[in-house]
């Protein structure tokens, strides 16, 4: 594998944000050096040779973007989250006439299928609304198709049983070409669109926010300006969820949140 040194790395920040705008600083250097030392090594160049080929609107920089952001993703991932939103949140959300739902950093969609079916399941799905967000065109393109490999919808069956799911995932799916598609009812209520968390402002209010995953690779900075954005976006009461190894701890916003479950990390706006 071709390796970058940290100083490297800084001139490579630089220049995809003189050239793209897109602002990797607030990200976590380990984790952006191992990106960087990949694409290298795939792309079989030193660092002199890429920045020579970023340019303003090419495909190297659009790539090496895609390949610098973090799009793994699973349907019904940590199943005890589900659980928990199915049990104890929807019984609130149902509430409302009509239902805004925001998965932030959404890859490849699958949490985004995983709300829908869940709002399914509770039977408020034709009311509801997900935005369904990703600062990626290419991860976005592939969640529109909602199109998995059917060893991965394998796992996601098994995550969906553990997840206390009613039918059987089968139900929101057909296969074809040995691939499976998510139904197009579930589809239908999700918009996917393109959105920085890190450079982008609010654009709607809603009533439940998953952001689950995305800012473990944000530095403290960068984190306290997200939660700022979230914080903004989230209706009075709503929900706000985040990743198993995430926290509104030292976020500048916690004491404007109830928790509703810490080991989850899932908080209700209250101020």
């Amino acid at each position: 594998m071709v390796l970058i040194e940290y100083p490297e790395l800084e001139v490579l920040i630089t220049r995809i944000r003189e050239i793209s705008g897109f602002d990797f600083s607030g990200y976590a250097r380990p984790s952006l050096l191992r990106r960087a030392s990949r694409y290298l090594s795939g792309n079989r160049m030193n660092l002199g040779e890429l920045l020579l080929h970023i340019e303003p609107g090419g495909r190297v920089v659009y790539d090496l973007i895609q390949e610098l952001t973090v799009n793994y993703s699973e349907m019904f991932r940590d199943p005890d989250f589900f659980v928990k939103v199915r049990n104890d949140v929807f019984t609130y959300l149902e509430s409302y006439p009509a239902i805004r739902m925001w998965v932030a950093g959404c890859a490849t969609g699958e949490e985004a299928f995983s709300m829908a079916i869940l709002l399914e399941e509770a039977g408020v799905l034709d009311r509801s609304l997900i935005y369904a967000t990703d600062l990626s065109n290419k991860v976005l393109t592939s969640a529109r198709e909602g199109v998995f490999t059917l060893s991965n919808i394998r796992t996601y069956s098994e995550n969906y049983l553990l997840a206390a799911g009613k039918n059987s995932l089968s139900d929101y799916y057909h296969v074809a070409y040995n691939k499976a598609v998510i139904a197009p009812e579930l589809r239908r209520n999700i918009i996917f669109s393109l959105h920085d968390l890190t450079g982008d402002g609010v654009f709607n209010e809603f009533q439940f926010i998953s952001c689950r995953n995305v800012m473990i690779y944000f530095t403290l900075e960068l984190r306290q300006k997200v939660f700022r954005l979230l914080y903004d976006s989230l209706s009075m009461l709503g929900f706000l969820c985040l990743g198993k190894r995430e926290t509104l701890r030292y976020s500048g916003i916690e004491d404007h949140f109830k928790i509703i479950d810490s080991s989850l990390n899932i908080y209700q706006k209250i101020k």
